[in-house]
Formats: structure tokens, sequence, C-alpha cells
């Protein structure tokens, strides 16, 4: 099969500090994708100048091909576009580290895409990320919109529920288990079978073979195993045990929510409030050195940068850790990884060109591969993907043990739509008091003013506030 090597791919939210291992992955993968060139967009046109700058020295250094450009508008960057990714955070990381702190304020732990900050999230992001699939629609009707944008699962069923744009929402955190999961047993990946089940950030294996044997006993009966699949110690392997399910790691925000919020006031922070000091000494790192012009110094501070944010995620949460303790950073290349948020991609992207097709764990329309759930449901599962086709591939009925869970997470995702889309405080409430891991009535007000601002007392108005801004991560 011939593919076309002029294809034009488009990032919505480029001034996003992941632009950068995004750009990395399309340039080394043009013959798959057919990319000629790459154009970003973000309404930080500072900071996308630095991460469009950042990028040529990347495909420099690595002596690819690929033609990078900023465009001054949403639409210049769509327009013909062949894949449009979309990576946004409506309110910049400032949004993200106040929300964390305003759930811990209320005595819930601050996590981006779960609990009141993923409510908070959702509010701001489903209108923005309408918007870009509805220029999608009109301005370039074939092109696939690969949607990275969090709470990826809940935003991928809204623009599915609301446009005809063809979708797919993508996540690394199932198959870094997958990988996890195949180094404990000392086995490659491609000998391992992980049976996968559940939605975004709300997954769990609960089978694993390698060449056909089950091993899942072996698995759950050794806590040296057990042991090396988290990056940080979060949860007990009993629990693991008795659910015969290894769960994803946000689950540590359901299972664990005492303990996540204890460090996070031990600590005295949250992720969120870390990673915008980190973000920001980045950001006048790569400035420093690309107007010195030290191309391959900017690459090399970012390199250390996803090092150094990588190595210490989850760490504050289960450990009361933080970024910024010694001997945190991992020592590998964070470009040529087996796993990560630009692997998925291109894998996903490579499948629906149809130069290697793949089965991969996306987020894509249920059509009835869990029984369990409604076909227009938007589930993470194993689908196989090829030519302009994404069919996820049928499994079992839900475990008893997340059944509920899974359905209530589910009826959450409507309500929030439903909130950001009528922009009535009454049904944000609402979404806040169905999500399991919150449940209460009485915080949900003050949750909102503290996440929103002031709220006319007409229940309107949830877009004030710091609901607009900007739409990097």
């Amino acid at each position: 099969m011939s593919i076309p090597m002029d294809r034009k791919i488009a990032l919505i939210g480029g001034g996003g500090v992941r632009a950068p291992l995004v750009i990395f992955g399309v340039d080394e993968a043009t013959q798959a994708l057919g990319a000629a060139e790459m154009v970003l967009y973000d309404p930080d046109q500072e900071r996308l100048a630095v991460m469009v700058e950042l990028g040529k020295a990347i495909v420099a250094k690595s002596g690819g091909s690929l033609r990078l450009h900023a465009a001054t508008s949403a639409e210049q960057a769509i327009e013909g576009a062949h894949f449009v990714l979309n990576s946004i955070r409506v309110g910049g990381i400032a949004g993200r580290a106040a929300d964390e702190r305003a759930a811990i304020e209320q005595g819930y732990p601050g996590q981006e895409t779960t609990g009141p900050a993923g409510v908070a999230m959702a509010l701001r992001t489903v209108p923005a990320a309408l918007e870009q699939a509805r220029l999608v629609e009109r301005l370039s009707p074939d092109a696939w919109l690969v949607n990275f944008t969090n709470p990826a699962g809940l935003i991928t069923q809204a623009v599915t529920s609301h446009t005809r744009v063809k979708m797919v929402g993508i996540c690394d955190t199932p198959t870094e288990l997958f990988h996890n999961i195949a180094k404990a047993l000392g086995e490659p990946l491609s000998d391992v079978q992980c049976d996968y089940v559940g939605l975004n950030h709300l997954g769990w294996v609960r089978g694993v073979r390698v060449r056909g044997q089950d091993v899942m006993d072996k698995l759950l009966g050794s806590d040296e195993l057990l042991r090396q699949l988290y990056l940080a110690p979060l949860f007990d392997f009993n629990m693991i045990r008795s659910l015969r399910l290894i769960p994803t790691e946000y689950l540590f925000f359901y299972y664990e929510r005492r303990r996540a919020l204890h460090n996070q006031l031990q600590q005295g922070g949250s992720r969120g409030a870390e990673i915008q000091q980190l973000n920001q000494v980045l950001i006048d790192t790569l400035k420093s050195r690309l107007m010195a012009d030290d191309g391959d110094g900017a690459v090399a501070a970012y390199a250390a940068y996803l090092n150094q944010r990588s190595g210490s995620y989850m760490k504050l949460e289960a450990e009361g850790g933080s970024a910024f303790d010694p001997d945190v950073s991992l020592q590998v290349d964070p470009f040529r990884t087996a796993t990560g948020y630009h692997r998925i991609a291109i894998d996903v992207m490579s499948a629906l060109t149809g130069a290697k097709p793949a089965t991969i764990v996306v987020n894509t329309r249920n059509r009835g591969a869990i029984p369990d759930l409604p076909d227009d449901d938007i589930v993470e599962t194993a689908a196989h993907i090829s030519l302009n086709s994404i069919v996820p591939e049928p499994i079992a009925p839900l475990p008893d043990e997340v059944r509920g869970l899974v359905h209530a997470v589910k009826a959450y995702e409507r309500a929030a739509i439903d909130a950001a889309l009528a922009n009535v405080r009454l049904t944000a409430r609402k979404a806040l008091l169905i999500h399991p891991a919150i449940g209460e009535w009485s915080p949900s007000e003050a949750l909102l003013h503290n996440m929103f601002g002031a709220i006319d007392a007409d229940g309107e108005c949830l877009c004030h506030g710091p609901m607009h801004g900007h739409l990097h991560g």
C-alpha cells in the first residue's frame, strides 16, 4: 500500500510541555504517517514559539525531515490536516494547581482528573473541546481527531455524542502497566497478553498470559512481582489479591483516598503545584538556551525535565515525597522509551493510516465490547485498529468487584457533560454528588465556589473565574 507523503498533522495545545515529545514521535514516524509537516497552535503564542523552536532542535538533532510551523489560529492549524491532535488544558497548569488546592481544602485528595478537581477540569474543558471538534468537522471533515486532552474518556464521550467527527481517545496508562507487568515477569512484551477492562483512569488488568499460559496466580502470589508494577507503593498487595484485579494507578484516588489526602496535607501541596514550578523553570531555561542558539542544550534541559517529572510521578500522593527530592529523576532517554505519551499516539495514527495495523487499548465507542454498557458509551478497551477503522474486541462482562464503580463513573460523566453544556450550577452539583470519589451534597457548593469563583444566585455563570485561559498543560 502506498501512503501519501504530503500529509499535515495539527496539534492544538502546542504550547504544552508534552508537545516536543509528540513532535519527536511524528518526525520519527513520517513514513508510516505520510507526514510532511506539523502545525502547532496555542493561544499563548509566546509559549508556542518556544515549543516550536525546541521541536525544530529535536528534529535537527535526530536528522529528521519534518517541517514545523506555528499557527496564529486553531482554524489555520486544522484546515487541511489529516490528523488533529488535541492536548489542551483550559486555565493552564495554574488552574490545575488551584483546583487541586481547593479540593484539599475541602477534605478531598487533589488530583487533576479524579475527584473535585477532575470535575472542574471536565466542566472547563468540554466546551472548548467541542468548539475545536466542530472546527475539525467544518475544515477537515475526513481528519481523525486524536484526543490527549484529560479527562480523556469524558472528553471523548462529549465529542462523539455531540459531533460527527472521527475521534479516538488515547492514554498511556494501560500500556505502561502492561510493560511493567512484562518487565516484572522478565518476559518480552510481545509474549505477554493482558486482559484489560474499564474506563479511562479507571481500569484493571484481570488476566495475564505468557505465550498463552495463565500466569495471574504467579503474579498475584508474589510481593516481589507486585512491587515492580508501580513507580511508587500505591496499593496493599492483599487488596489486589482480594480483588484478583491489578488496578491502574489512578484507582489510588478511589481505593486510598485518605492516604492520598494525608500525604498531600503532610507535604503541603499537590502534584499540580510542583508541576507548575517545574514548568516555569523549564520555560525559563528553554528561552535562555534557544536565545543563545544552543539547541542541543535546550533538548538536554527538556530531557532532564521529563526524567524529573516522570521519576517523581505519584511519589507525593503515595509517600509524601516530592519532585524536588534528590535522586528522584529517571536515568533514561525519554524520547526513546518503549512507552509514553508520544508512543501511544504514533502507534494509533500509524495503524489508522494502514501502515502498521495493531491491537491497542484506546478510548472508543463500546459497540458491544463490554456487554454491561451501552454501545455508544466510551470505554477504554483493546481495539483492532487498521486503515480508518477502530473495532473494539469483545470481552467478558465487568467483574462484580468493579461493575458498580464503572457504572457510577459513567453516570457522573453524563452529568458532568450535561452541566458543562447547560452551564447550570445545580447540574454541576449533581455531577459532584454522583462522582463516587466525592458522593456528598453539602460540600459541592463550596467546591464550586472555590474552583470557579462567585456564582450568580440564579445558578448560571459556571464559566466565571478561571474557566477560561491558556490551552496548554
